[in-house]
């Protein structure tokens, strides 16, 4: 019979060579459970969809089947060896992982797509950056693709359009809708006027950007045929850059008010309060307390605003036209912007008879439209974090 020492507590069992288990550990899985789980599920899937398809294996069925193998798996091993509350937190963490990889398939499929289409086109024939179409006709297309002659033409007039009706646009919405914001939060104090003011912003956040484009027709077609005159050759003045801003800053003044007014409303009360205190004005005070604290989320919100723009292509054809040379006018004649290049490419091809320089064509400028909007996005991050107030060790 073992006697109790000091060294061995009152009714626990001694010690044999530490073989002990570690009470930290115990009913844990080991960390590799979930590797052996989702080969086991790959596996499986594989034979089940081999099964399945007679003969033929599908890439997608497999993949479903592993997801579906791998999460009753890791919960039934997780609920025995473990509890049923770490169980069902484990499933649903699976499940939160499984949307995220869904929403990124469609990101992921298309930047792809892109990138392996325009990519090759645009490094054998960088010229497309500072060409443009005038004088390419469906006979250098046909030459193309028939005889292998060099890729006629470029997208240097849709980059041009792009960047002046975006600039045009930029410089009509970023004042009215930072100027409605400030009323909106420190004027408006949730008013008639203010509510209804907030209302028409919701309506214009959710019309189709067709309806934008032709608001802007309409509203130049109004102005020139009231101001300057009713000729063919001022009705053919409608369309032109100014009047694709004015449709684009139709879509970008509701997300500039709605992002800006968010930021308005976090800056603390009390920076309003100590600056009213030492006797500054309102207006002083908003322009110099308010507007710089809440500078990092404006900038990013605009510079969001414009990204968001930037591909529109139906407000732009129907404001814009599609012109083949290089416009640097917005105030006459047509201009051409990126996403109407493509569209124009692919739809109307510069030789029907031959499409597949068209297509390639299109594919470079889309690569190069996807670039300029992540840049634009990246853009906002840099100067979100350039903006953001600066934490010290006070």
């Amino acid at each position: 019979m073992t006697t109790p020492t000091a060294t061995t507590p009152r009714g626990s069992a001694p010690r044999r060579g530490g073989s002990r288990k570690n009470s930290l550990t115990a009913g844990q899985m080991p960390r590799w459970t979930w590797i052996a789980i989702l080969v086991g599920a790959l596996i499986l899937a594989a034979g089940i969809t081999a099964l399945l398809g007679g003969g033929s294996f599908s890439w997608t069925g497999w993949l479903i089947f592993a997801a579906i193998l791998y999460m009753v798996g890791m919960y039934v091993t997780t609920y025995v060896i473990e509890t049923k509350r770490r169980a069902t937190d484990g499933i649903w963490r699976n499940l939160v992982w499984a949307a995220f990889i869904l929403a990124l398939i469609p990101l992921v499929s298309v930047l792809w797509t892109v990138v392996a289409n325009g990519l090759p086109t645009l490094i054998q024939n960088p010229e497309l950056l500072w060409t443009d179409m005038d004088g390419v006709t469906g006979a250098d297309d046909i030459a193309t693709q028939e005889e292998g002659a060099p890729l006629q033409g470029g997208f240097l007039h849709g980059l041009v359009g792009t960047l002046m009706i975006t600039l045009m646009a930029t410089i009509i919405s970023v004042p009215i809708g930072l100027l409605t914001s400030i009323f909106l939060v420190e004027y408006g104090r949730g008013g008639w006027f203010s509510r209804a003011i907030v209302f028409f912003v919701d309506v214009m956040t959710g019309i189709p950007s067709i309806v934008a484009g032709l608001f802007a027709f309409a509203a130049m077609e109004m102005f020139i045929t009231t101001f300057i005159g009713e000729t063919p050759r001022h009705l053919q003045m409608i369309k032109m850059g100014l009047t694709a801003a004015i449709a684009l800053s139709v879509l970008m003044i509701p997300v500039v008010v709605r992002s800006t007014e968010e930021m308005l409303r976090v800056v603390p009360n009390e920076l309003r309060e100590a600056s009213y205190a030492l006797g500054v004005r309102k207006w002083r005070t908003i322009f110099k307390v308010v507007l710089p604290t809440a500078m990092s989320g404006i900038a990013s919100g605009i510079t969001l605003a414009i990204a968001r723009v930037t591909g529109e292509t139906a407000p732009i054809l129907v404001t814009a036209g599609y012109a083949a040379a290089t416009n640097w006018n917005p105030f006459g004649d047509w201009m051409t912007a990126l996403p109407v290049y493509i569209y124009r490419q692919l739809v109307n091809p510069t030789g029907p008879a031959a499409p597949i320089p068209s297509a390639e064509r299109a594919w470079a400028a889309a690569l190069v439209l996807i670039v300029i909007v992540m840049l634009l996005n990246l853009a906002a991050r840099i100067i979100a974090k350039a903006f953001a107030p600066q934490k010290t060790g006070r």
